[in-house]
């Protein structure tokens, strides 16, 4: 698993961490039983204190996302797991929620909005079928 953290965002690293933990399990990028990398190299790989990376282990574990096995590590969790739709709706709808918010402060109504996520969803759409025939 690769983790892209943005510094300049405003969100707090460990959540960026728990986010992506939690979009890469619902889509199926890690599977149930598969470890995720140990704190400390994943600390030293990303340049961030080992107390972050051990607080968003702990924020998933909370959530029920991971668990960890003593001496061994941790993994994602292979009852409970966050494959179902609904939990991949409410991920989504969580992003959702915050572009909404940004855009309100941007002054940007709910057409120009829906436009621009249109817009996005093409070009997303553009670029995967690019990429599918090189």
């Amino acid at each position: 698993m690769v983790f892209q953290l943005n510094f300049k965002s405003g969100k707090a690293v460990y959540l960026q961490l728990v986010d992506q933990v939690k979009v890469a399990a619902a889509c199926g990028a890690v599977q149930p039983g598969e470890p995720l990398p140990a704190i400390r190299p994943l600390a030293e790989e990303l340049r961030v204190n080992r107390n972050t990376v051990a607080k968003a282990y702990a924020e998933l574990e909370s959530q029920g996302i991971i668990e960890t096995v003593v001496g061994k590590g941790c993994f994602v969790r292979p009852t409970n797991s966050p494959f179902k739709k609904d939990v991949r709706r409410k991920l989504l709808a969580e992003t959702i929620d915050a572009a909404v918010v940004h855009a309100h402060h941007l002054q940007i109504g709910k057409d120009e909005f829906l436009r621009l996520a249109d817009e996005r969803f093409d070009a997303l759409e553009h670029k995967r079928a690019r990429a599918a025939l090189s």
